[in-house]
């Protein structure tokens, strides 16, 4: 009997750029830095991620080390691209896939965008390639999304993404100083071929 369509994930190396209607989605190099340091080093960027306002050498080291990965090759392992905007070669931010388990093939996809470049749809254009690359590249089930639930304009994300909320859970982590409660969202790989239909 053969496995069920997308149980037994291989693995993901996308050609660059990966392009969508407007942008090219691209590994990070090091020229990345000061456009990253523009969103990555505000406090409310930061305000509902896991981690503080980044410095131009946080960012650079974070390039040359785990954000420098160019495929997936196993569980435990994420990608990081920069989301450049085709016209103009600005950096609009980046976004991540995360592949958390090889026998329930399970991701998770996450964003940064930059506040300047916001409201021309371009987070939904970016993580909607990245639930493609997780979906038809990688083999993937299923994909969540874990948002805090303060953080509304990550919340119409994943519901503009079609983005199924599963679950909220309160005070679920002490996180920056608060209790906070978490919002899931998820999306199978049915769902996402039939959306695609």
């Amino acid at each position: 009997m053969a496995d069920a369509p997308g149980t037994h994930p291989g693995l993901l190396r996308p050609g660059y750029p990966v392009r969508t209607e407007r942008l090219l989605l691209r590994p990070l190099v090091p020229g990345d830095a000061d456009a990253m340091l523009a969103y990555r080093g505000r406090l409310d960027v930061s305000r509902y991620v896991p981690f503080e306002p980044m410095s131009r050498d946080d960012i650079l080291e974070r390039i040359a080390g785990q954000w420098s990965r160019t495929e997936l090759t196993d569980e435990g392992q994420y990608l990081t691209l920069g989301a450049e905007v085709a016209a103009t070669g600005e950096l609009a931010g980046d976004v991540m896939l995360f592949w958390y388990s090889r026998e329930h093939a399970g991701g998770e996809v996450g964003y940064v965008l930059n506040p300047a470049l916001g409201g021309h749809g371009y987070a939904t254009e970016a993580a909607s390639a990245m639930l493609r690359l997780g979906f038809e590249g990688l083999g993937l089930h299923r994909i969540v999304a874990r948002i805090d639930e303060d953080n509304e304009p990550s919340v119409r994300l994943a519901r503009r993404l079609g983005m199924r909320q599963e679950a909220r859970l309160i005070h679920n982590e002490f996180f920056k100083g608060r209790w906070s409660n978490e919002l899931d969202f998820a999306m199978l790989a049915d769902e996402w071929f039939a959306r695609r239909a």
